[in-house]
């Protein structure tokens, strides 16, 4: 029965940290709490997550969140799950211990494994299945590798010994009791081994990979029962797990993109640009991804056009962990505005080679146009800006694709607090960026994907009508500066690309 007791707790399990958010029934945030999550680099262009640090930082960040709103697990009603697509983990079903580490999306141990793949012409048959292109950013040749180099690990997947899952899947197993095994329609169009037309994992594709059935988890709607928690696993109570949804496409369903040609760009550690495209899987013949936005219980799978942008928020944070040239991602704005112009600086933060539209693995980071003038004001500038010019690489590619210029872009995650970059945005892309008054739509939308499912909520139509602006930013540059910073980029991201050829 309809109810909008209670309160929705929303798990937004990210790259770098964790986030627990509790919404209330207008939408708003009750409580919430944060930790960060280590990040292992083992190699050159490899990334790691232990799993059980996932897990341990998530319930201990949920038992935070609780304790800060001074609300008790009796009052949540139902759980939502969004998190980092892509990342890979492998765990042992009788012991639920991980076999390795998992290996994050932003690894590129698989790009050799991915050329041969190429070599062998086989992009189109991955593309028109899973509407996804060749690259190492997916789960499929993670697996391979995992399978390929773990002594005994591909024996004991085939006796049923051993589950895959992205993170979502994970975190139900962990909070069931090890009682689901289940991913959502989004997250498994992530894979590279699920047809999202036939809405299957997909046969041919398993035997390409040499990826065992038996690992795989079962499909479950976006908005729909997955399970309850374990009362030892969650505060000795049993809550619905009813909403799980890919991070990005959690996103766009909390921005309220409900209808064809709605689009959000989510600033994270990466960016993200999608397109709702309905009940179509538009194919990108540019370099975009087709991908399953979400589905809701039992209605049709909507499907959205996607730009993925590997290096945007961790460029940032480079800066500040890697070169020391900040302590803090707050100093970027006051330092970008310290000086007129980006001086001729560039930065290609390639840190994990170039996702969309150019999709090369290999690309390595490049700084251009240093002077004996050039100030760390001047390279702070060139990577807040960097961020903007790859997100207009691909708005420009998905306006070309659909044939419809973008009318405006709803932006969201930590970036937003940025007014330079914001304001660059719309400058740089000639178009208005509006931000929301409630800005974790990540979290929101994994909250309204469960509320829908328990009747917390009880329609889109009423989750549209809460959507509320926050800041407008309209494009102020004239067209002149507007072509000579974006082809000066154009240049620099040529050179980047040129100098991984040797």
């Amino acid at each position: 029965m309809p109810t909008s007791d209670g309160y929705i707790l929303a798990i937004d399990q990210g790259t770098t940290g964790t986030t627990v958010l509790v919404f209330n029934h207008e939408g708003l945030v009750q409580c919430r709490a944060y930790s960060e999550l280590t990040q292992h680099f083992p190699r050159p262009g490899w990334v790691e997550h232990d799993a059980q640090e996932i897990w341990s930082v998530g319930i201990g960040v949920v038992e935070a969140a609780l304790r800060d709103g001074g609300l008790q697990p009796s009052e949540v009603t139902a759980i939502g799950i969004t998190n980092q697509r892509e990342t890979t983990v492998l765990w042992d079903r009788k012991t639920g211990e991980p076999v390795a580490r998992a290996i994050v999306w932003q690894d590129r141990r698989t790009a050799d494994t991915i050329e041969e793949l190429k070599r062998r012409d086989l992009g189109d048959l991955f593309k028109d299945k899973t509407g996804l292109l060749l690259d190492p950013y997916f789960c499929g040749t993670k697996i391979k590798w995992y399978l390929d180099n773990l002594d005994g690990l591909r024996d004991r997947c085939e006796r049923g010994e051993i589950a895959f899952g992205t993170i979502d899947s994970w975190l139900v197993w962990k909070l069931t009791g090890g009682a689901e095994h289940a991913t959502d329609y989004s997250n498994a169009s992530r894979t590279l081994l699920y047809n999202i037309h036939s809405l299957e994992w997909d046969a041919e594709l398993l035997e390409i990979l040499s990826v065992p059935e038996a690992i795989l988890p079962r499909v479950a709607p976006s908005s729909g029962l997955v399970g309850e928690t374990d009362p030892q696993a969650f505060f000795g109570r049993r809550v619905p797990i009813a909403g799980i949804a890919g991070d990005q496409q959690a996103a766009l369903f909390g921005q309220a993109c409900y209808g064809e040609g709605l689009a959000k760009n989510t600033y994270g550690t990466g960016s993200f640009v999608l397109m709702n495209t309905g009940a179509e899987a538009v194919r990108s013949e540019g370099g975009l991804l087709s991908t399953i936005a979400w589905r809701l219980g039992d209605e049709p799978v909507e499907y959205a056009l996607e730009g993925s942008i590997f290096v945007t928020g961790a460029a940032v944070q480079w800066l500040r962990d890697g070169l020391g040239v900040i302590s803090s991602a707050a100093e970027t704005e006051g330092l970008a505005r310290s000086v007129d112009s980006n001086g001729g600086v560039y930065f290609v933060p390639a840190l994990a080679g170039l996702g969309a539209p150019h999709w090369d693995p290999h690309a390595r980071g490049m700084i251009c146009g240093l002077t004996g003038g050039s100030t760390r004001a001047h390279l702070v500038r060139a990577t807040l800006e960097s961020i903007a010019y790859q997100s207009v690489d691909v708005v420009r590619l998905m306006e070309s694709e659909v044939g419809t210029p973008l009318r405006e872009l709803r932006a969201d995650g930590g970036a937003t607090a940025n007014a330079f970059l914001m304001q660059f945005q719309a400058d740089i892309l000639d178009a208005p960026v509006e931000v929301p008054a409630i800005p974790e739509t990540t979290a929101l939308g994994a909250a309204y994907l469960a509320g829908l499912a328990t009747g917390f909520w009880e329609s889109r139509d009423e989750l549209d009508r809460r959507w509320k602006l926050g800041r407008r930013y309209e494009p102020a540059m004239t067209a002149s500066d507007r072509d000579r910073l974006y082809s000066g980029w154009l240049s620099a991201v040529e050179q980047a690309k040129r100098s991984t050829r040797g």
